[in-house]
């Protein structure tokens, strides 16, 4: 039994399949069967469910991989509770929600590699419940989420910003009333999935809101390109870093009880990569101070 091995059958359970865990950790899918064909005969265990078309885990093969995520992160640690402090440096899986991926990634993903030019960060876009998920797994290292109502046990999870849902609307439509445009105009909806958007719903219904939804989308691009397109309004978050040219849109306040999503860094408490983690919060929270929008219609 190696290493190698053991991040094999972690990336089974990850992945799902034997195709999808050796295109993740590089090698061919015999030499995944032939890695777990010898860890069962070493342990004289069966590991997986081979009576299906796609092996799965059995219990006891489960049970296995927890604890081989905890032999891989002690191995991981070995080096850095060495070093102790003395640098930045290695790899890290990071989740990262998608309206952050064209303003506060790039920004934080740019000066973390200028500052520290040894370490690579492995990027995974995905909303908060999936990747809440794969942080509980060991599948992500650290990543960009909306606080859930619930955090799991084990979770850490770091403020970055507030985000207040705001109102998009064409700059041809003729009024500025939020509430109006809301009962008259065609609504984009922000995909209810996202914790940010079962939000905006529960706000709409608790404001007897009926909205006329024409289209349901997570991209915050698409989602914007369509309002200036004068298909319809959205409510969207007012995100923490703006675009450096933002599409010519109204822009309007829903009032002081309108939604407000916390974007934080969450990471497992017994992440192996404390330093890098840090320094990625750190540099989060500098991105936001250095590039936040000062006006809501800006």
């Amino acid at each position: 039994m190696s290493i190698r091995t053991l991040r094999t059958l972690i990336a089974i359970d990850d992945h799902k399949t034997f195709s999808a865990a050796a295109d993740a950790v590089f090698v061919t899918h015999a030499a995944v069967s032939q890695q777990m064909r010898a860890l069962e005969e070493n342990w004289g265990v069966q590991l997986f469910d081979r009576s299906r078309r796609t092996p799965e885990l059995t219990p006891l093969g489960r049970a296995l991989v927890a604890k081989a995520r905890e032999v891989v992160r002690a191995y991981d640690q070995i080096l850095p509770s060495v070093l102790g402090e003395t640098g930045v440096s290695g790899e890290i899986a990071l989740g990262a929600l998608p309206t952050t991926l064209t303003t506060l990634v790039p920004s934080v993903i740019s000066m973390l590699m200028a500052r520290h030019p040894d370490v690579r960060v492995r990027l995974f876009p995905g909303l908060t419940t999936g990747m809440v998920s794969q942080l509980e797994r060991g599948a992500l290292d650290a990543a960009l989420i909306t606080r859930p109502e619930t955090l799991p046990p084990g979770l850490a999870f770091h403020d970055i910003a507030e985000e207040p849902v705001q109102l998009l609307a064409s700059q041809d439509t003729d009024s500025d009333d939020p509430f109006e445009l809301l009962a008259k105009m065609p609504f984009i909806r922000f995909n209810r999935d996202a914790v940010v958007g079962h939000m905006i719903e529960a706000w709409l219904q608790k404001k007897g809101l009926r909205v006329n939804e024409t289209m349901e989308l997570e991209d915050l691009e698409a989602i914007s390109s369509m309002v200036q397109a004068n298909l319809g309004v959205a409510i969207v978050p007012r995100r923490c870093v703006q675009m450096r040219a933002p599409l010519p849109l109204k822009r309007l306040s829903l009032g002081p009880d309108a939604p407000v999503r916390l974007l934080g860094l969450a990471h497992r408490h017994d992440n192996p990569r404390t330093r890098i983690i840090t320094e990625l919060h750190a540099l989060s929270l500098r991105a936001v101070a250095e590039n936040s929008p000062h006006d809501i219609r800006a």
